[in-house]
């Protein structure tokens, strides 16, 4: 998809590199995965306990994100489609900002 590979050179030189999480297109800090592209969905590790993650849910069609689609989702991960693209940068740089500051909380989405 062409916004995620936007989104990877936007935040390449932020130490943001690009990757694999099961298999599928993902951004990671420090080798941790903060980031992954399932399909028409972009998963983003911001914190279960964030104002982001809150802000994300309300968005049409946002979950929380089940890469294995069996009803396991990841807690910290909120999943948005990308009928809420223009909000994949600001997901981006909050869950880039909860990894670099794992225990503050993001502040903008």
């Amino acid at each position: 998809m062409t916004e995620f590979q936007r989104l990877t050179r936007a935040l390449l030189g932020e130490g943001v590199t690009a990757g694999k999480m099961f298999g599928k297109d993902a951004l990671k800090f420090e080798s941790k995965a903060i980031a992954c592209l399932l399909e028409d969905t972009m998963g983003f590790k911001v914190g279960r306990s964030s104002e982001i993650m809150r802000t994300a849910l309300t968005y049409p069609g946002a979950s929380l994100f089940d890469p294995s689609g069996q009803g396991r989702p990841f807690r910290d991960w909120v999943s948005v489609p990308d009928t809420a693209i223009g909000q994949w940068e600001n997901l981006l740089r909050a869950a880039l900002a909860a990894a670099i500051e794992p225990d503050g909380e993001p502040k903008v989405a």
